[in-house]
């Protein structure tokens, strides 16, 4: 799953003026209200600010009050459905890019914190799809119900102006289901529904956010044959990835590595991917400067694993 942080710092500054001007203006019912609506179109605007960043630790810190900000204003225009998007998308890229990363990385020697880690990324991915779930039902009446009887059907009316719901909605679910991992078992029951909203989003706009979803589509593929899942199709979105991103991304190659490769116990082929990852300069890139840098810390972590990820080499045929 690609990490993508659509808030920016420019936005939060911008937003922090509005919010002191609603809360001048707190006597006024209508005017204070049109004010919470400017600030939460405001912070569900794209910008690049905080994707060019080159430290991920300073983008982590700040990530809690950005998600504080967000839901304080949600409080006031609960069915504002792009700033419900955009809550949900900053929840999973922080379970997802941070905490679950954190518990990646502490899982060898502390499994304890380790294991705390994952609870909490599971609490947050949960929340985030909660958000998106909400943005689904303002955008289409009973949308979160019908998903459940027939997604492919509940899904037809979708359009192009929506792939970004229907993105964020497949990645929060599909975090929270890899999230929950052997404690929530159940979720794997909703694994169509990720697949039918990626598919849907998919066949509206192919090259939306620089080739998200044929990103995303090559983990919806590697979760194997019991679950739809197909390895021909993950390596061919793979490819067309790599093609629209122009070889500036590590995240194909990391989440191609981590899935049909891993599972394969290809330990040549996965080190193989790992290594042309973390062989991507972040700076031919600046606008996602800060996806790359932390995919390609992730992708540092795996080399290091790789003992503990396959059980022995697996020789290439000559």
């Amino acid at each position: 799953m690609a990490v993508n942080v659509h808030a920016s710092v420019d936005r939060f500054a911008r937003a922090a003026a509005v919010v002191a001007a609603a809360a001048a203006l707190s006597g006024c019912g209508t005017i204070n209200t049109l004010a919470v609506k400017g600030v939460a179109s405001t912070l569900s605007e794209g910008g690049d600010s905080v994707t060019s960043h080159n430290d991920p630790a300073l983008i982590a810190g700040a990530m809690p009050f950005a998600l504080m900000l967000h839901e304080s204003l949600l409080a006031s225009v609960p069915n504002h459905e792009p700033l419900l998007t955009t809550t949900c998308s900053l929840y999973t890229q922080y379970a997802f890019g941070f905490i679950a990363a954190d518990a990646e990385a502490l899982q060898r020697e502390h499994y304890d914190r380790s294991k705390e880690q994952s609870d909490r990324a599971f609490t947050l991915a949960e929340r985030g799809k909660n958000y998106c779930w909400r943005g689904l039902d303002v955008k289409f009446r009973g949308m979160s119900q019908a998903l459940k009887a027939n997604p492919t059907r509940a899904l037809a009316r979708t359009k192009k102006e929506h792939v970004e719901l229907l993105y964020w909605s497949a990645a929060s679910l599909g975090a929270a289901i890899s999230a929950g991992g052997l404690d929530h078992p159940e979720l794997l029951i909703d694994w169509p529904v990720v697949r039918a909203l990626a598919e849907r989003a998919l066949a509206l706009d192919e090259t939306w956010s620089a080739g998200a979803i044929p990103e995303l589509m090559i983990t919806v593929e590697s979760q194997g044959e019991a679950l739809g899942g197909s390895e021909d199709r993950a390596r061919r979105y793979f490819a067309r990835a790599v093609e629209i991103q122009r070889g500036l991304s590590p995240s194909p190659y990391v989440a191609l590595a981590t899935g049909v490769v891993r599972s394969k116990q290809d330990r040549d082929e996965f080190a193989d991917l790992i290594e042309q990852a973390l062989a991507i300069d972040p700076e031919n890139d600046p606008s996602h400067r800060l996806v790359t840098l932390i995919t390609q810390k992730r992708a540092r972590l795996l080399l290091e694993r790789i003992d503990d990820l396959f059980l022995e080499p697996s020789p290439r045929p000559e």
